[in-house]
């Protein structure tokens, strides 16, 4: 039921897999409540039961396609007179999500069966916090004329704008207010779909203004999410901006991988926490468990087969995990609020030893944290975090990102 699917995603941490259950990387779960199902979470929207099957006149032959080298859930092709933006459904193979016919001229005639836009987009309300760096990876940001949930943006330039009143604030993302959208008159609005359907999202979905999906979220590695920037890109004119961003990325993500597989010693690694008798630890065809292993990490699940989450009791996870050497993505920001969630948790190593690290270290006092803004686009520095905490004597100099180490 519609409360099954809510608990699924308060246990969701920033999409940390391609999983459409519950995924272990989310600091608590009151945490989670406030950053993915307020800020990253957009709204639900299935179109029918599981999306409309491809039509074969929907697949006119392409001049060409934008390369894309990692991400599953997109394609952009281009024609003479418009480019299409197909999102396709990751809960139906085969199936169609979206589709978009993006044009320079009005008068350009395009297939009926999308929504045809008019671009470069000029202004875009945006539900989802993940997607704030998209935008500004292109130069865009100040595209956002409006925002669910303001006070959760890390972003400067967000929360500037909201300060002087040139981006208003559009109410939760489950409750969108669709009166101040439509007064608002964006180009377009910004979303992630989930595999549900509730009254807000038939709301948007009537208030004619197009909705264009970013689901990067659904995505399985750290690189194939970030490369949804050239999908956001598509709708600016900008896919060779983004194409050279996201190359940068790809090399520095992969370099990153390398010096880690050279390390002489892999640290046996423990992630997560136990949140009212149930610890979600990820699976071993998950996002964080493919981090784990380009980190150069030991994970005890790492034949696991599942991309989904394992929920596990405390005593298994005790057994699998009391003598692994590092603790990361811990669901809190101090040991202290780590031994007050679960006095047990001082029974693993990593936590007698002080190796606990969690995604802390950019934050602001209202809730805000740029792990799950930023860190979408720079899987490399994420990556990179990751080595430092994991192999100290392969990162010398380097300063952390986003991953901090737990102290009292």
């Amino acid at each position: 039921g519609g409360g099954q699917l809510l608990l699924l995603f308060c246990v969701q941490i920033y999409g940390f897999s391609r999983e459409k259950q519950r995924t272990v990387f989310f600091p608590t779960f009151a945490c989670m409540k406030r950053h993915h199902i307020i800020c990253t979470a957009a709204v639900a929207l299935l179109l029918g039961s599981c999306g409309r099957a491809a039509a074969p006149s929907d697949y006119a032959q392409p001049d060409s396609t934008l390369q894309v080298k990692y991400a599953t859930g997109f394609a952009v092709d281009y024609f003479g007179g418009y480019k299409r933006v197909t999102v396709k459904n990751p809960w139906a193979e085969g199936k169609i999500l979206a589709t978009y016919y993006l044009v320079e001229a009005d008068s350009a005639q395009t297939p009926a069966d999308g929504s045809k836009i008019r671009i470069p987009i000029g202004s875009m309300a945006v539900t989802s916090c993940t997607h704030y760096a998209f935008l500004e990876a292109i130069g865009e940001i100040n595209s956002v004329t409006g925002v669910c949930n303001p006070e959760l943006a890390y972003n400067t330039a967000i929360r500037q704008r909201v300060a002087e009143g040139a981006v208003y604030s559009l109410g939760d993302a489950f409750n969108t207010n669709t009166e101040r959208l439509l007064a608002l008159k964006p180009d377009a609005l910004m979303l992630a779909s989930y595999n549900q359907q509730d009254g807000n999202s038939k709301r948007l979905q009537a208030s004619g203004i197009p909705l264009i999906y970013n689901n990067e979220w659904t995505e399985g590695t750290a690189l194939a999410r970030a490369e949804w920037v050239k999908l956001v890109a598509a709708f600016y004119d900008k896919e060779a901006l983004a194409d050279s961003l996201f190359e940068r990325v790809e090399r520095d993500y992969l370099a990153a991988a390398e010096t880690a597989q050279a390390a002489t010693h892999k640290p046996t690694v423990l992630a997560g926490g136990n949140f009212k008798g149930t610890w979600y630890m990820p699976g071993g065809k998950g996002y964080m468990a493919r981090l784990f292993a380009d980190a150069g990490a030991d994970y005890f699940y790492k034949n696991d087969t599942s991309a989904a989450s394992l929920p596990l009791n405390f005593e298994t996870v005790l057994h699998n995990f009391a003598q692994a050497d590092v603790w990361l993505n811990a669901p809190t920001a101090t040991m202290d609020e780590l031994f007050a969630m679960d006095a047990r948790h001082k029974l693993f190593k990593a936590a007698k030893e002080g190796e606990v690290y969690g995604f802390y270290a950019r934050t602001l006092a209202g809730g805000a944290n740029d792990f799950w803004e930023s860190g979408v686009v720079r899987p490399d520095l994420i990556l990179k975090d990751l080595v430092w905490a994991l192999h100290p004597d392969l990162s010398d100099g380097y300063r952390p990102t986003y991953i901090n180490k737990l102290t009292h």
